[in-house]
């Protein structure tokens, strides 16, 4: 542990005012800050939370702003729990470092200006990654369904007929998308709290299991983890042991 100290201002992003209300997500954050500060000898002199998407740029934020104005009072480091907590456009975070702006991200308490910025521009890849592998998980859902899978069978139904309520082409388009949106932003909310589980110890699918139904998170119909739906959810999201 580094005997230099240096003062921060702890910053929070959730994306919805149910995870907000919650504490899905946030609580992660929290955690993920608290270690690193206890690691890096960083002391928190201020924390400020916004329920608000990632597209919108921090000093357009009500407690983002307040975050920024607090550090240049204090001469203190913004910090957050991870990259995209702080933004999930490039764009945003290059002109924060481009403007001189110094910040910390906890799950990489080393990395210069350089490494954030590559950091950035992979995350951005990664989601549109994600996206890709969520449309072929749906194609491969019905592939099972074509072969009979009785489990599989209910799920298209049920999204066949959602998709076929608006009828017209476009309206089966955005029911489509909005299947799709609502699987993405479903798995990306439980990623701190996986990414955590194998932060604290988690080596295999059933103890990261084991740590999500600890922590009462769970499964997206509100039942309990197995290690088959760590693996698949893992998969898709791009975690790894």
């Amino acid at each position: 542990m580094t005997t230099n100290t240096i003062d921060v201002v702890s910053y929070y992003r959730v994306s919805s005012q149910g995870q907000g209300e919650s504490g899905l997500g946030l609580e992660a954050q929290r955690e993920y800050i608290t270690r690193a500060a206890q690691q890096n000898g960083w002391i928190i002199i201020g924390e400020f939370v916004d329920v608000v998407s990632g597209k919108l740029a921090i000093e357009d934020r009500p407690e983002g702003a307040k975050a920024l104005a607090l550090c240049k009072q204090t001469k203190a480091k913004l910090v957050v729990a991870k990259l995209d907590r702080l933004s999930r456009s490039v764009h945003h975070i290059a002109r924060l470092l481009d403007e001189t702006m110094d910040f910390k991200v906890a799950t990489m308490p080393q990395a210069d200006k350089f490494q954030l910025h590559l950091f950035a521009a992979l995350a951005e890849q990664e989601r549109s990654f994600i996206a890709s592998r969520t449309r072929e998980a749906l194609a491969a859902l019905q592939a099972r369904a074509d072969g009979g899978d009785v489990q599989s069978v209910e799920k298209i139904a049920r999204r066949t007929a959602a998709l076929e309520k608006g009828r017209t082409p476009t309206n089966r388009a955005k029911a489509s998308k909005a299947i799709q949106d609502r699987v993405s932003s479903w798995q990306e909310s439980v990623r701190d709290p996986i990414d955590l589980c194998i932060r604290k110890g988690g080596r295999t699918l059933q103890q990261v299991a084991d740590c999500l139904n600890g922590k009462g998170i769970t499964t997206s119909r509100g039942g309990e983890w197995s290690s088959i739906q760590v693996s698949r959810v893992m998969k898709n999201i791009g975690l790894q042991f």
